[in-house]
């Protein structure tokens, strides 16, 4: 579903609003700003292709998680075909055991093409951090 509304954002404030929706979490309504075409490539090389496959991930890896974003940062010289924007900052939440997290850093790479978000890459902190719970590494 295309939302008309959509349109008339930035791509940095489409990229906000999607991941504020996605956050809740509410991936039904996240479809909104994206693409059915949409190619998601997760932490881990792991390919999505909507925003529910990326929640049922994470349903898996936290409590739950949530993100908070230090900077959005468009590219120089996107055209309304082709915008790269990054969203920074780290994530915060609880791992299944109820032990509380923050300052997890992520990175996430959007392209968004005529209002719609059509790629997302998604890099966190997250599989360092469990290697340090499991007892295989040190910070």
């Amino acid at each position: 579903m295309h939302d008309a509304s959509t349109t008339t954002l930035t791509p940095a404030e489409l990229v906000d609003e999607y991941l504020r929706v996605v956050m809740i979490p509410d991936p039904e309504t996240a479809r909104q700003f994206v693409s059915p075409a949409m190619k998601i490539l997760f932490t881990g090389n792991r390919p999505m292709r909507q925003p529910a496959d990326c929640t049922a991930f994470n349903a898996t890896r936290y409590k739950w998680v949530k993100k908070s974003i230090d900077a959005t940062e468009t590219v120089a010289g996107g055209t309304p075909e082709h915008t790269v924007v990054y969203s920074l900052g780290t994530l915060y939440g609880e791992w299944p055991d109820g032990t509380p997290f923050e300052g997890n850093r992520y990175v996430d790479r959007y392209i968004v093409s005529n209002g719609l978000i059509t790629q997302l890459e998604v890099w966190n902190d997250s599989a360092e951090w469990l290697m340090v719970r499991a007892g295989l590494a040190t910070l």
